[in-house]
């Protein structure tokens, strides 16, 4: 099995001496162990703290891991209206530690785990959703041409690129027929809305578990994990965030499921819309259904590859990729839903 919890302490420490200005040891590791795909690595010392994400080793799928593009766009955002960490350094020599990694700051802060943020006030949980939303309408909002992320992704149609995209990826990693998958990858297809002209950086992943808040207020400091970023169709992170929402409540599944949201004060599916909509001048957002589909599709095909490196030897976490990789069936089953309720 190849070993992706331990770094070699010694290269590292040397490289960023070489390399990092300010940086002096002794660096104390430790590993992170949230996350299934790049693994992540607190490097503290007396003066400074930094975060160091690596590609995992072994073989791995065509375009995953992509470690050079979560610097690329954290670095073009820097100074937005988009929280980022401050990136330091990108290390392409794979002779450093066996696989390509980057540094950047630690940012201090509080993390919620699961969108009910249970141990929250109603009023604070209000507005860490609010500022979730305001964030989300800031990054469909950057001027990437500006920000130099106009070649961030090809041209054309998003859903068509990307149902393409995820298809081959889950085919590549499939370990089991699931029919609910192939119907579900079929209706992507037969029912793609046309294009509406909407080209913005999309972050890709985003939940509220990718975010580090203030950590007594509820203001943004960081969001994080950009592997999947890129420029396309901003309803797909919209949807990301109501696909979460949909899954039960509880660390497990991390959603809102069965609970009673406005006693907690926290918004409907349609409320957090509808201010999503507000922020960037939308009046309103049709076939939404379509979107929510393809966003439980690909969440279905991203843990079908967290589970084929599982069972490959290969996973960052492997006792929690396998419960995850059982998954897969149920977010097919929910998209196909999604796509019907329209």
């Amino acid at each position: 099995m190849t070993d992706t919890q331990t770094l070699d302490e010694a290269a590292v420490s040397a490289y960023l001496t070489q390399n990092l200005p300010g940086f002096e040891g002794p660096m104390e590791v430790t590993k992170f162990q949230g996350g299934q795909s790049n693994p992540t690595f607190m490097l503290k010392t007396p003066a400074h703290s930094y975060v160091l994400r690596r590609k995992p080793p072994g073989v791995l799928l065509k375009s995953a891991h992509a470690v050079d593009r979560e610097f690329r766009v954290q670095k073009a955002l820097e100074g937005s209206d988009v929280p980022v960490s401050k990136m330091h350094l990108l290390c392409e020599d794979d002779s450093v530690i066996g696989s390509m990694f980057y540094i950047m700051d630690h940012v201090q802060g509080r993390n919620f785990n699961e969108p009910a943020m249970p141990d929250l006030t109603k009023a604070d949980r209000s507005k860490v959703i609010s500022e979730m939303n305001r964030v989300l309408a800031a990054l469909h909002s950057v001027d990437i041409d500006a920000v130099g992320l106009s070649d961030y992704g090809p041209e054309g149609n998003y859903f068509e690129r990307q149902v393409g995209r995820w298809s081959k990826q889950y085919r590549a990693s499939e370990t089991q027929s699931i029919p609910a998958m192939d119907q579900l990858m079929d209706a992507l297809v037969g029912e793609r809305p046309a294009d509406d002209g909407q080209r913005t950086l999309v972050h890709g992943d985003y939940r509220i578990d990718n975010m580090i808040f203030d950590a007594t207020g509820t203001d943004c400091c960081a969001v994080l994990d950009w592997e999947l970023s890129t420029i396309g169709h901003p309803f797909a992170d919209l949807a990301a965030v109501i696909m979460q929402w949909q899954l039960p409540a509880g660390s497990e599944g991390r959603g809102m499921g069965g609970l009673d949201r406005a006693a907690l004060g926290l918004p409907s599916d349609e409320e957090f819309i509808a201010e999503y909509c507000a922020r960037r001048g939308l009046s309103g957002i049709d076939n939404f259904g379509y979107y929510l589909g393809f966003t439980f599709f690909r969440m279905a095909a991203i843990i079908q590859g967290v589970l084929k490196r599982a069972l490959d030897g290969n996973a960052s976490n492997p006792e929690r990729a396998m419960k995850v990789g059982a998954f897969v069936p149920v977010f097919a089953q929910h998209g196909l839903d999604a796509l019907k309720r329209g």
